[in-house]
């Protein structure tokens, strides 16, 4: 991820975090009663054509959301994985706030700085994370390698 992407995944923390906690739920659900037929319907024969069509597409826009969700989750998982390699306590506290989905302007409402302030502390976290993410590759590129 470059340092744009990391960014706007830093903003977009907090809903993706929920909407993939809502599409876990969805994925769960079976879609209501699937009881078997008895008696003389079992029997019968059963329309061609057309009648599957509503299935089939549900299990196709059910497979882009599960393919959405993946993508939504390694997003997430780029991001929690680096979270540790924030160290300074005011770097901390800016990106605890950001994954929590404050904007920039309540942020420096709480932690009583300057928006301008908060944008370089912002900048300073960006970069760390990117520079771990472009270090972290260089060396299992090594490692490949070897």
């Amino acid at each position: 991820m470059n340092s744009k992407q990391i960014e706007q995944a830093l903003r977009d923390y907090n809903w993706m975090i929920n909407e993939i906690k809502r599409q876990r739920g969805l994925m769960d659900y079976d879609g209501g009663n699937l009881v078997a037929q008895s008696g003389i319907e079992s029997t019968m024969p059963k329309a061609q054509g057309n009648t599957s069509d509503p299935v089939a597409l549900e299990v196709v826009r059910r497979d882009e959301a599960s393919r959405w969700v993946q993508k939504l989750e390694e997003k997430v998982l780029f991001i929690q994985k680096r979270i540790p390699i924030i160290q300074d306590e005011r770097e901390k506290a800016v990106l605890e706030c950001m994954l929590d989905g404050l904007s920039m302007s309540a942020i420096s409402q709480h932690m009583g700085l300057s928006r301008r302030h908060i944008y370089n502390i912002r900048s300073s976290v960006v970069y760390k994370i990117a520079h771990f993410a472009h270090f972290s590759q260089e060396v299992t590129s090594e490692r490949q390698c070897v």
